[in-house]
């Protein structure tokens, strides 16, 4: 079996020794993304709301460069400093994912890169 690194330059490239994603046959395996704006390389803001739209439009770039979409996302890992922010990490997620939504998984963790608050990765199948 192969494997194929996905790179796109409408995600923030990785900033350490990763690919954003890479494909094993018809399964494309996630990276964990954080709330860059790839342009710049920043935080987009330190408010929940917006943090978790830019994590979601990240993974929506790098699954869309492997020749998918969310949609195509099986499972969902999220990490999250503060679990009080579940519910809206719940409300931001259905913006991007519909019904039958994937498996998930919801942790609370004591820091993440670069003081953010949230972090998501996920596994895609596509159609072969």
């Amino acid at each position: 079996m192969s494997k194929q690194v996905i790179h796109t330059e409408n995600a923030p490239a990785a900033i350490g020794p990763y690919s954003q994603a890479v494909r094993a046959g018809n399964t494309v395996y996630l990276s964990g993304q954080i709330p860059l704006v790839p342009e710049t390389m920043e935080i987009i803001s330190e408010d929940i709301v917006e943090q978790t739209t830019q994590v979601f439009k990240n993974l929506q770039a790098v699954c869309e460069a492997a020749g998918g979409s969310l949609e195509n996302v099986v499972k969902f890992n999220i990490f999250m400093t503060d679990l009080g922010n579940f519910a809206t990490v719940n409300e931001v997620m259905t913006q991007f994912v519909k019904e039958p939504y994937p498996a998930r998984a919801a942790m609370g963790v004591r820091a993440l890169p670069k003081g953010v608050q949230v972090e998501i990765e996920g596994i895609m199948v596509l159609e072969d």
